[in-house]
């Protein structure tokens, strides 16, 4: 098993790329679409005095894109809030130990998210938005259930060939 990861790790780092350059791409698209739809939202309010109905809607879905792809972009490079100065302290076994035990976790999480994600798409797939009647409110839930495989398959990534070479922690030696 481990010869034949080992030899399909560049095919796999290739394709973990390509989906990291997703998310970073959905996550930086949503974050400029806030920095214009928030400055339009007040425009409307305070200079025109008539306030626009669909900015503050439409910058909550974009938030819920940006939090759940950005949030698996920035796990795979090492960039999420982490807790590494005590687990730095313990000997390398404990340390490998401990990452070992964080990724197990964080695949649980994921693991979480596509699991009760799928079913909140699910549930309100056939209920609308009143802003925005012909979108589901099940479709707006779709990045958490996305977010969450994209995010198990960086830990499997990280599990079968190590953290990425651009990922901070990626010359820890409890890594290797």
């Amino acid at each position: 098993m481990a010869a034949v990861v080992t030899t399909m790790a560049p095919a796999i780092r290739t394709l973990m790329d390509a989906l990291y350059a997703l998310c970073v791409w959905f996550a930086g698209t949503a974050l400029v679409l806030i920095s214009a739809v928030i400055p339009w939202a007040v425009y409307t309010r305070y200079v025109l005095n008539r306030a626009a109905s669909w900015p503050e809607p439409t910058a909550v879905l974009l938030m819920i894109v940006l939090t759940f792809f950005g949030a698996a972009a920035c796990y795979r490079v090492g960039l999420h809030m982490r807790m590494s100065f005590f687990v730095s302290l313990l000997p390398l076994p404990l340390q490998r130990f401990s990452n070992l035990a964080s990724e197990i976790l964080m695949a649980l999480v994921a693991l979480f998210m596509v699991n009760w994600g799928a079913k909140l798409v699910a549930e309100t797939w056939q209920n609308s938005i009143a802003d925005f009647p012909a979108l589901s409110v099940g479709a707006t839930y779709l990045p958490i259930p996305l977010g969450g495989a994209i995010l198990l398959l960086f830990v499997i990534e990280r599990l079968a060939i190590g953290p990425p070479p651009q990922a901070g922690s990626a010359s820890n030696p409890a890594f290797e």
